[in-house]
């Protein structure tokens, strides 16, 4: 069985290369299993990808049927060129691997072919047929799995649109420059926010609706604006505007919210085994195969190591709540007192804050005080700098900078209601009778902090989490449950920092 012969192969490669992660074997069988019987699974690794990818190489490379692997492009190339390289010479392999955007159909092409999530999402959203149905299909990094099918999903009519519709339209110049017109002055008398978009409200629907009656005739030369109403006509979707204040422009945009229903329809047509570092709270991930779209299959969460992969966790006794007003002085005070302790270790300290404006303030405050050594959100960063970043930053570029010693969490990683997307989305939860705090902002949360730690469990370094919500809300139990194993305290100890 394939089974037995991945198992087998792969205790000889360790027995030359090892590998922190020890769950290597028990995966690698899962995945040969689902590529031998065809039935598709979901498993959690709770570690990074380039920890476990050889986990699901190696049984791709033995399987004797063709498999496609999908995994962000930045990592295509180090797989192609580095990784299967040195399996198939240590095992002595000869499977073709390449990477692209569509099948070779007329080719026979019977190897590995790797490519991106935007691409093969788009393909079998759109039912394009670049891939065959019946591949069977390892998508990698699926935690970024929603994010990427609201970007394949989402239409958009951006400035220079307008003025390309005017060209194809001679007869409707003027209607069309009225129309927007109407809708900037209508989109910047907005109350400003941190977020610079805004959802769109009725009065500038129907503004919008009558106007595409007008251009109808004219879809087929404005491609741009037929794929947008026809989004809008379809799944429930959300329409939003982002502007630019110094150009005085703005850009139109349409998602569905509800992902599941169009994901749905493509998890029969091939077997898929989808890996993700922190899918869900739990081994059968019921919310996140819900977002997704995803029945019933072989669900698997492997645990951290206690031993190797414990971390300090630093959590104050009785600190202002983020909604209070002591909380920025409360904040500021905590980490320059954090700070003081890390003048001598090379590796960087890492402040995760969501709220614009706050991060704003903390790097400047701190930019007064450590000069240079502060950065926000730039990866390239000297020995003992301060780094300042949002959590979508920070998961961006987490191994591709020194890991830090110390990571400073200022709030929980909760969608903001004051930003109008995430506003948006709860509405929609709420016009289904859904419960919008369990099924979207919580699960995002404890996603996005379990996914945050990850380099710092392989240095079982410091993490500081300032937001006491963890200790005064129901949920919190749930939350410090998602980072375990750590060891808490409530105080800050010096020997956490000698090196």
């Amino acid at each position: 069985m394939l089974e037995v012969e991945v198992h087998q192969c792969l205790k000889s490669f360790l027995k030359h290369n090892q590998s922190p992660w020890h769950h290597h074997l028990t995966m690698a069988r899962l995945v040969a299993r689902a590529l031998r019987l065809g039935r598709s699974a979901l498993i959690q690794t709770g570690a990074s990808s380039y920890q476990y990818k050889l986990s699901y190489l190696i049984p791709a490379l033995l399987d004797q049927s063709p498999v496609i692997i999908v995994i962000p492009e930045e990592f295509q190339q180090q797989l192609l060129t580095q990784d299967i390289p040195i399996l198939q010479q240590e095992l002595n392999l000869n499977k073709t691997v390449e990477i692209g955007d569509y099948w070779h159909w007329q080719n026979d092409f019977s190897g590995v072919l790797l490519t991106s999530p935007q691409t093969w999402l788009s393909d079998r959203l759109a039912n394009l047929r670049a891939f065959p149905p019946h591949i069977p299909t390892l998508i990698d990094q699926a935690d970024d799995l929603e994010s990427y099918t609201h970007d394949c999903l989402t239409a958009s009519i951006i400035s220079e649109n307008w003025q390309e519709l005017m060209n194809n339209c001679l007869d409707l110049q003027e209607l069309i420059r009225d129309t927007r017109i109407k809708l900037t002055k209508a989109i910047f008398e907005r109350p400003p926010n941190p977020y610079e978009c805004w959802v769109v409200e009725t009065a500038e629907k129907e503004l919008l609706y009558q106007f595409f009656q007008e251009i109808k005739p004219y879809f087929s030369e404005v491609p741009v604006f037929a794929q947008f109403w026809q989004k809008w006509q379809s799944d429930c979707p959300l329409l939003w505007a982002s502007i630019n204040r110094k150009k005085g422009q703005f850009n139109l945009f349409c998602s569905p919210v509800n992902l599941a229903h169009r994901l749905s329809l493509i998890w029969e047509k091939q077997t898929v085994v989808i890996i993700g570092s922190c899918l869900d709270y739990t081994t059968e991930a019921p919310i996140f195969r819900q977002q997704i779209g995803l029945d019933n299959v072989t669900c698997v969460k492997f645990s951290p190591n206690s031993n190797k992969e414990q971390f300090q966790l630093y959590i104050p006794d009785r600190f202002p709540l983020p909604n209070t007003p002591q909380f920025e002085g409360a904040l500021m005070a905590k980490i320059e007192e954090f700070l003081a302790y890390t003048n001598q270790i090379e590796n960087p300290v890492v402040i995760l804050v969501n709220d614009v404006p706050l991060k704003g303030k903390i790097g400047a405050i701190l930019a007064g005080k450590f000069g240079s050594r502060v950065q926000v959100e730039n990866p390239k960063l000297a020995p003992n700098s301060i780094l300042i970043s949002s959590w979508e930053f920070w998961q961006k570029y987490q191994f591709k900078i020194p890991i830090p010693q110390l990571l400073i969490m200022a709030t929980l990683p909760l969608p903001s209601l004051e930003n109008p997307l995430v506003a948006g989305k709860v509405e929609y939860y709420k016009k289904q009778k859904q419960d919008w705090f369990r099924l979207y902002l919580l699960p995002h949360s404890l996603r996005e902090i379990q996914r945050s730690i990850l380099s710092i469990r392989e240095t079982q370094g410091v993490v500081a989490l300032l937001d006491n919500r963890v200790n005064y809300r129901s949920y919190g139990a749930k939350i410090l449950e998602s980072l375990e194993p750590f060891a808490r305290s409530n105080y800050i100890d010096s020997s956490w920092f000698d090196f």
